[in-house]
């Protein structure tokens, strides 16, 4: 290889590395022809012992979910068995080999993931993988993933690129080697080593210049020059265009081979597989032999080995494929469809089929149906689409079609590309009027609206349809109407009403749990709206004693909603805890991540701050890896939250990143929310460096009742301290009719708080004692410890000093415990001034553990073995053991016992 020293050199030291127990990955991208593939040739040469992984990917097999990731993983197949049954049994599903119900696709990333660390236990494994920008949609998903999730594991993983053609395949940040042509001196070399002296002086130079040492170009141009234009006697061609002279070459040498020969090749062009038993097949229905065969692979444009049979390169396909007639590509199609037929692979004869078809075909469309459905169930959603929209382009019967059209706008939604999904549901609307399938376009249209558009059109989307669908479908009619009724809850009113709202809440003998569940919660939803919040709370704990029986992660996620915003604690955590976990054994991540930012509530109010930034760090760290960085907007949020409370440097960099997001992203439902936290993060800042005006400018921009209600102490006291006593007066009393109707004793001690701060000297003091009172039952450590301190500074000021001690000593305890900085500093001085000295803490110097490391340690301490972590995390056991390592050098401990006993915090 003539050239690519400095690239040969960083390709090895990423397989040293990886030899040394540190993974790594690599993304080689450049223009075609540019040596990319030559380079991996030789980087595979050099691999030793380590165990070799290779695929690539085929622009014919886009429609075919996991193809690539199936060759990837064929040499380590016997692995599979060793894997915990939900993953073994998603790569089957992914792979063809077993039917039942769908996998999610992150699942089979995980199983990639532990497929490929426990191969590297046994020695170094090199996965290489080119033509990345062709891969099929699932398998760049699973290769994306893991390349983010490997640590201390001993694999390398190199993929190959063509420049500005990425498809499916998105790099996301990994770390590039751009892969340019070859310099003046060594494009020399190569020439003078493939011809010799044959080329003149000036030639070389023209050569070198126009081709800009692109090694393809370089070797390719010169074959098709005359002897004379190759020695200078004749002058070049006036232009010498890389890309489409180079296919123009290709091209020129086939259609100088035979008839027969070339349609040998147009054979292999169309082909996807790259079996050598299935072009044979296919050539043998055409009349073709082994010469019209060798007659391709003598001109260079074939190679053939045991294994397959493939084009010299991606340039000759497509020039092959290209200059072919409709007619002559359909006879192609066919003759493969043929060859596949009865040989297991149904998808790729689906396909072929579908590409030999010349108009509407009732059983290619039933073929498609069925390939879109076993893509489906595999975690294939781009591939679905594909299948789908292609049986409803060959698919005459009007009913049929628009089914199809529904089946595509539904895979479209699940693979991200809700453009597309729209344009297909608006499609679906114009062509049918039938009341169940019009009721599932617009459920997933609000879907759509909620996530990316706008929240209130997603409630009058929502309501729409479920008075329509009302008559024939009840239980549609109900599952569409609570999806309206939470909408609700979170700001999100279109005005439209539901007349149906009666019917539907009325309970049947039959109901099953679940049906029973989601009236009690239409209920809930519907008087929460309307601000009654006695009956909504009776509503919802009717629910909430059905949510056990019921495991639908939908309605678990909404019965925790609705705990959230009827303020109790213990339901929403244990409901998103639930949904969590079955999220986490389905490897639905995007279920994953939207529990965990739920998560981040119940854990900031229940003062586990550990635990905050535990789930918030890991959703940003899953969001990041699956490529949907607005997933990390609300965990980015929480994050910002804490920095501000604790008073850490990185808060600024937590909102800095969160900005970028909300400005680069449509955040659909989650605006609101992230707008409010972030409110409620800068008030916090402002609070802690003693800017009352700031804070309350900050914390009187809520836009959500239940995110005001929730930082009710922050906001009444903040009013209180800037001289708003309206406004501290006006917010107490809102609360408390809510903490009245529903009897939180969180709420009924924040408005006790509140009317103490806001009283005259006479109530105060009773007032203070019944918020302590009820935080002795609420379960809020932070909001306690606040009412301590409002009420030990007031018994300083009104001269009962040895009183106020206890209530600030306990107050900075608590606010040290949560690392409140500067609520600990305040209520320090408070303390002092009240004759007392607060006792110092442990002056040693905190460890800094990364939030990885947290995590992990987080984990272990509370028992879990490294399998357990890993199996957690998504991450390997060795990661798991490499980053313990550091935390317990970092913590200067020695065993888990020593690590189960630190203040993690």
């Amino acid at each position: 290889m003539v050239g690519r020293e400095p690239e040969r050199r960083l390709l090895d030291a990423l397989v040293e590395g990886a030899r040394d127990g540190t993974a790594g990955t690599l993304v080689v991208r450049g223009e075609p022809g540019v040596g990319k593939s030559a380079l991996l040739d030789e980087l595979v040469a050099g691999a030793g012992d380590a165990t070799l992984l290779r695929t690539r990917g085929l622009e014919a097999e886009a429609p075919l979910a996991f193809a690539a990731l199936h060759r990837l993983l064929r040499p380590v197949t016997r692995l599979r068995s060793g894997l915990p049954e939900p993953q073994a049994r998603a790569l089957r599903v992914a792979f063809g080999e077993e039917e039942g119900a769908s996998v999610e696709p992150f699942l089979v990333g995980v199983a990639t993931l532990s497929i490929l660390t426990t191969a590297a236990e046994e020695r170094p494994v090199l996965c290489v993988v080119d033509d990345a920008h062709w891969l099929d949609a699932a398998t760049a998903g699973a290769l994306l993933f893991c390349a983010h999730r490997l640590g201390a594991d001993r694999v390398a993983l190199v993929l190959a690129a063509r420049d500005e053609a990425w498809g499916t395949f998105d790099p996301q940040g990994l770390r590039e080697l751009v892969l340019t042509g070859l310099d003046p001196a060594a494009s020399r070399a190569l020439l003078q080593a493939r011809f010799g002296d044959a080329t003149g002086p000036g030639v070389v130079e023209r050569l070198v210049a126009e081709t800009r040492g692109n090694p393809l170009a370089l070797l390719e141009l010169p074959a098709e020059l005359t002897r004379d234009q190759l020695s200078g006697v004749e002058p070049l061609p006036p232009q010498l265009h890389l890309t489409s002279r180079v296919e123009r070459i290709f091209l020129d040498r086939s259609r100088r081979l035979p008839p027969t020969a070339q349609t040998v090749l147009l054979l292999v062009a169309a082909d996807d597989s790259g079996a050598p038993d299935v072009v044979r097949r296919a050539a043998a229905t055409l009349g073709l032999v082994d010469t019209d065969l060798q007659a391709a692979v003598d001109a260079g444009l074939l190679v053939e080995s045991p294994a397959a049979l493939s084009l010299r390169h991606p340039l000759v396909r497509s020039a092959v494929y290209q200059a072919a007639t409709g007619a002559q590509r359909r006879q192609a199609h066919r003759a493969l469809a043929g060859a596949l037929s009865g040989h297991g692979d149904p998808d790729r004869e689906a396909w072929h089929r579908a590409s030999a078809a010349e108009g509407p075909d009732p059983e290619v469309v039933a073929a498609l149906e069925l390939a879109g459905a076993r893509a489906r169930r595999r975690g294939g959603h781009v591939a679905a689409l594909a299948a789908y929209e292609r049986a409803a382009a060959l698919c005459d019967d009007p009913a049929k079609r628009t089914g199809l059209i529904f089946a595509a706008a539904r895979s479209a939604w699940a693979c991200g590309r809700a453009g597309q999904a729209r344009a297909l549901l608006s499609k679906a609307r114009e062509t049918t009027d039938d009341p169940l399938l019009l009721a599932d376009v617009a459920r997933l249209r609000g879907h759509i609206e909620v996530n990316l558009g706008s929240a209130s059109e997603a409630h009058r989307i929502f309501v729409e349809a479920a008075q329509a669908v009302h008559p024939v479908d009840p239980a549609r009619a109900l599952d569409i109407g609570v999806a309206a009724a939470v909408m609700r809850t979170f700001g999100a009113d279109s005005g439209t009403p539901l007349p149906a709202t009666d019917a539907l809440v009325v309970p049947a003998a039959d109901d099953a749990p679940r049906t029973l569940c989601l009236r009690h919660l239409l209920v809930a939803m519907t008087r929460v709206a309307e601000g009654e919040w006695h009956a909504a709370t009776t509503a919802l704990d009717r629910a909430l004693e059905l949510g056990d029986r019921v495991d639908d992660r939908d309605v678990l996620w909404n019965l925790a909603n609705a705990a959230l915003q009827l303020g109790d604690d213990r339901a929403q955590q244990h409901f998103y805890g639930y949904a969590l976990s079955r999220a986490r054994e389905a490897g639905a991540v995007t279920a994953v991540v939207y529990c965990l930012q739920r998560l981040c509530f119940g854990q900031y109010l229940a003062g586990d701050l550990v635990a905050v930034r535990n789930s918030a760090e890991e959703a940003v760290s899953l969001g990041r890896s699956i490529g949907q960085p607005a997933m990390a907007a609300p965990p980015l949020a929480w994050l910002a939250v804490l920095a501000a409370l604790q008073d850490r440097d990185d808060h600024e960099d937590h909102l800095a990143r969160l900005q970028e997001l909300v400005a680069a992203y449509p955040l659909g439902i989650l605006t609101d929310p992230v707008h409010d936290l972030t409110r409620w993060a800068e008030g916090l800042r402002a609070a802690g460096s003693g800017d009352s005006a700031g804070a309350l400018h900050q914390l009187a921009r809520f836009r959500l009742p239940v995110l005001a209600r929730m930082s009710a102490a922050e906001r009444i006291e903040a009013a209180v301290r800037a001289g708003d006593m309206t406004a501290a007066r006006g917010w107490t009393d809102e609360l408390a009719r809510f903490a009245d109707a529903t009897g939180r004793p969180w709420a009924l001690a924040t408005a006790a708080f509140g009317r103490a701060l806001t009283a005259d000297r006479a109530e105060a003091d009773a007032f203070f004692g019944q918020s302590l009172a009820h935080h002795a039952d609420a379960g809020r450590p932070l909001d306690a410890a606040r009412a301590r301190l409002a009420y030990g500074e007031w018994l300083r000021r009104v001269q009962r000093r040895v009183d106020a001690r206890q209530h600030l000593r306990r107050a900075v305890e608590t606010f040290r415990d949560l690392r409140a900085e500067s609520l600990a500093a305040r209520a320090d001085q408070e303390l002092r001034a009240s004759g007392e000295t607060a006792r110092r803490r442990d002056p040693s110097t905190p460890v800094r553990l990364t939030p990885t490391e947290l995590q992990i340690a987080r984990l272990v301490s509370s028992g879990l073995s490294n399998k357990d972590v890993a199996a957690q995390c998504w991450i390997s056991p060795r990661t798991v053991a490499f980053h313990l390592r550091n935390v317990f050098a970092k913590a200067q401990v020695t065993s888990r016992s020593e690590l189960a006993g630190l203040d993690l915090a």
